[in-house]
């Protein structure tokens, strides 16, 4: 069988650079790529020579050798963009957030399923992240029992001077909760093992960064299924001492044992990424994920083949966007009622 031929719309977010680096270790080939800013493609171009730049993205859409769409634009343009990418039959694989309203979500899904493509949005703290796939090894083998709580944590980076102006626009970056804690919403659902689940509260703030007063710097919320409930903490606050972009953690409680994942830098501990923690009836022990084997991009290049879902459930990947903009629309709601008390 030929390859997946491939292309980037909208280049915007680093992240890009993840998503085209999944599809090439699955096989796939880069052939052409579409931004509008100079800068931003003079270093994809360098990343990778193989892509041609093209000065209409009609010349990407209108190419049926090109199976699959890969975007990491602004965020509140990465809908638009899946749903034009769609219509061109072709599948999508957005960076998150896939949208930033309930309003281009409802829009997304129903175009989605008026032409049976395939929309993906790589949750990469879950599928780019060897000690979240390990973790969920773990689970389903039933190594802590039934799964009755999860909390996760999303501290980021600000690097304010480095940002760009959309970066810092409540409407275009969506607010905090849905930039980030989408993350931590699929995560939830996944090792909850279920799609029934609701957003209980929400709050948002910019307690630290007046200057710029559309930036949410924190948020938090709590999550609930019949069975499993969560809490999320997302900010901007990772101190400039820290070896990387943001402390990453989440906990994983269970009926007969707990999962620590320390996912970026175990803090004054040992080295490297990707460490997990596991308590059970039997004792406790540190499990090295780094270099683990991450299946999402070999997965989703056969999803894209035999039409199929084994990378990632369709309804799964909306309803972590849905949590994430239901979350942030109640953490809103509630902070400006707190305004008019």
């Amino acid at each position: 069988m030929s390859a997946l031929r491939f292309a980037a719309i909208g280049i915007n977010h680093d992240h890009i650079y993840g998503q085209v680096n999944v599809m090439l270790r699955a096989g796939a080939e880069l052939t052409a790529f579409y931004a509008i800013e100079d800068d931003l493609a003079a270093i994809f171009t360098q990343r990778f020579p193989q892509a041609k730049r093209v000065a209409d993205k009609r010349e990407i859409l209108e190419d049926r050798s090109i199976g699959l769409i890969l975007s990491s634009a602004i965020s509140s343009e990465r809908a638009g963009i899946a749903i034009d990418a769609m219509q061109h039959g072709k599948d999508v694989m957005l960076d998150k957030p896939g949208m930033v309203t309930l309003e281009q979500l409802a829009e997304v899904r129903k175009v989605q399923s008026e032409t049976g493509r395939i929309l993906s949005i790589l949750y990469s703290e879950h599928f780019e992240t060897a000690s979240t796939v390990k973790a969920g090894e773990l689970v389903k083998a039933g190594a802590i029992g039934k799964v009755i709580h999860t909390t996760g944590l999303g501290p980021h980076r600000l690097r304010k001077p480095t940002r760009p102006e959309w970066f810092f626009d409540r409407k275009r970056y969506g607010g905090i909760i849905t930039d980030i804690a989408s993350h931590q919403c699929e995560q939830f659902l996944f090792f909850a093992d279920t799609l029934e689940a609701e957003v209980l509260s929400a709050t948002v703030s910019n307690r630290a960064n007046p200057e710029t007063p559309g930036l949410q710097d924190y948020g938090d919320f709590h999550l609930r299924t019949p069975d499993v409930t969560g809490y999320v903490r997302v900010d901007w606050f990772t101190p400039d001492g820290l070896s990387t972009w943001g402390d990453g953690r989440l906990f994983i409680v269970g009926t007969e044992g707990t999962i620590e994942l320390r996912k970026y830098v175990d803090v004054a501990g040992r080295p490297g990424t990707d460490h997990l923690f596991l308590t059970d009836r039997k004792g406790m022990q540190h499990i090295d994920c780094a270099g683990m084997d991450l299946p999402y991009g070999r997965q989703f290049a056969a999803d894209i083949r035999d039409r199929t879902e084994t990378a990632m459930g369709q309804a799964h990947c909306f309803k972590a966007m849905e949590l994430a903009l239901k979350a942030q629309a109640l953490a809103e709601a509630t902070a400006l009622k707190s305004v008019q008390r």
